[in-house]
């Protein structure tokens, strides 16, 4: 009965997605969503694109190993760039006319970095969206009793969400997301009540918890532990600030506000449904002690799961899986449109003449999709067992290293050229990639603080130091977004 209902659910969303997806009638639809969406769908789509598979199964596996402490990465440093963004970003890049974050780069930095640019950015898709892939995959299994295997269990997924996604793009996503919210809302908020009800109460939750000493956030007071605490809190809060995903929600308002506020206002949102989870995992170490201890040991992504499917009855199984089906759907579909319209637009172009039909742009964006989502699939499968949480933190220490300094030089810092921007994207990656393959360096340094600060450097260095290579016929930059 439980796995009838949740393929009826599937069912249910890709014929909305379907139906949403009658709007696009061209790129910008397909991409932005013709730039039609009010604040309220903006907000419940960066709420709904942020809160996937980490949030409801790898957060709180951290958090009951470490506390709060633990998972300053995400949720309160991924919270945090969605409120970063509508305060320094969203205003400036919603005054551009531009279909993706990558044509950023082309105004103000040219063609090459632009590429670069775009493949760093399409890169750190990867870890996000198999970790979406990956909890799809446990989902059909564990309801399945086994009988569906992970692997196959994650191709039912991503087909389930490739249908929509591409036929309707930008416009399906934000329409089952704004659905999918509701959902997953309702679904964590009413088994939160019940859990607590299991565990004699929302006060003993909490007490287990202030006892363990898990709501401590701030690190040890010691170099080391301060240095990795803002590491992993920047990986997140920055990194994640020059993605495509987070682009397509700004261009996709209806006005200035919408897209200045709906983010700050999901951002926010976030971050605060993001202990609902963490207290369902809580509640467990109390309703089923000795088992939670066990999968504690062995996988702490199957302790809610696990709560869920042996302790409560079938309404709250229901409520429970349709409520992450939900977060993983609107995150999983939005990080596979996300890449494929950056290689459309910004990869795949440069091959094509200027005169390239709307029409024949559409269609290349659409294969992107298909061909984007075979290969996350097939990384998928190859990383099985990896947790889901360490998925999505390492994704975005690349775009971090790569992407971020010139994305914010470029708005803020009128002196940043061309020359300064490759030197950032060099010196970022570069330092970054020495520590990461040297253990003894990134054991007493975070490598990706390492990657930014180089990143930082290189950009003024490059910029301020007079040209390289002097090329009068260069075609001539603007300076967009500096005021």
């Amino acid at each position: 009965m439980l796995l009838f209902m949740v393929i009826a659910y599937l069912f249910v969303t890709i014929g909305i997605g379907l139906w949403a997806a009658q709007r696009v009638k061209n790129t910008a639809d397909f991409a932005i969503a013709g730039r039609h969406l009010p604040m309220y769908m903006i907000i419940t789509t960066t709420f709904a694109t942020w809160f996937g598979s980490e949030i409801v199964l790898g957060v709180p596996a951290k958090f009951i190993q470490g506390g709060l402490n633990a998972v300053v990465e995400d949720p309160f440093g991924a919270g945090m760039c969605l409120i970063l963004v509508g305060l320094f970003f969203a205003a400036k890049l919603y005054r551009m006319t531009l279909l993706t974050i990558s044509d950023y780069y082309r105004e103000r930095y040219g063609r090459a970095v632009e590429v670069i640019c775009s493949l760093i950015i399409m890169l750190s898709y990867l870890g996000w969206v198999s970790a979406q892939v990956t909890a799809l995959g446990l989902v059909f299994n564990l309801l399945s009793g086994g009988t569906v295997s992970i692997p196959w269990g994650m191709a039912i997924g991503v087909l389930s969400i490739l249908v929509y996604t591409l036929w309707g793009g930008m416009w399906s996503v934000a329409v089952t997301d704004f659905i999918q919210m509701i959902i997953l809302v309702l679904g964590l908020v009413v088994l939160s009540w019940f859990a607590a009800d299991m565990a004699g109460g929302a006060d003993k939750v909490i007490d287990l918890v202030t006892s363990r000493d898990m709501l401590r956030f701030w690190p040890e007071p010691t170099w080391h532990e301060v240095l990795f605490f803002f590491g992993a809190a920047i990986t997140m809060m920055l990194g994640s600030i020059p993605q495509q995903d987070v682009f397509q929600r700004v261009m996709s308002a209806n006005t200035e506000r919408a897209a200045t506020h709906g983010t700050v206002i999901g951002g926010s949102a976030y971050i605060l449904f993001a202990f609902v989870p963490m207290f369902l995992v809580a509640s467990a170490l109390l309703i089923m002690p000795e088992q939670a201890a066990q999968l504690l040991r062995e996988d702490p992504q199957k302790v809610l799961p696990t709560l869920v499917m042996e302790r409560m009855p079938l309404l709250m199984q229901v409520l429970f899986f349709g409520a992450l089906l939900s977060a993983i759907k609107s995150c999983a579909s939005a990080t596979l449109l996300a890449p494929s319209v950056t290689f459309t637009e910004n990869i795949w172009r440069q091959f094509r003449p200027e005169y390239i039909s709307d029409r024949e742009k559409l269609l290349a964006m659409r294969i992107s999709v298909l061909v984007f989502a075979a290969g996350v699939l097939f990384y998928s499968i190859k990383m099985e067992g990896t947790p889901i949480y360490e998925l999505v933190s390492s994704a975005y220490q690349v775009p971090l290293v790569g992407a971020f300094v010139p994305l914010v030089f470029g708005l803020y810092w009128k002196r940043a050229n061309t020359q300064g921007a490759v030197c950032a994207v060099m010196m970022g990656i570069g330092v970054w990639l020495v520590f990461m393959l040297t253990p003894a360096l990134h054991e007493a340094f975070p490598q990706q603080l390492a990657g930014l600060l180089s990143a930082v450097f290189g950009m003024v260095a490059g910029s301020l130091t007079p040209q390289l290579v002097r090329n009068t016929r260069a075609p001539h930059h603007r300076v967009v977004g500096v005021e």
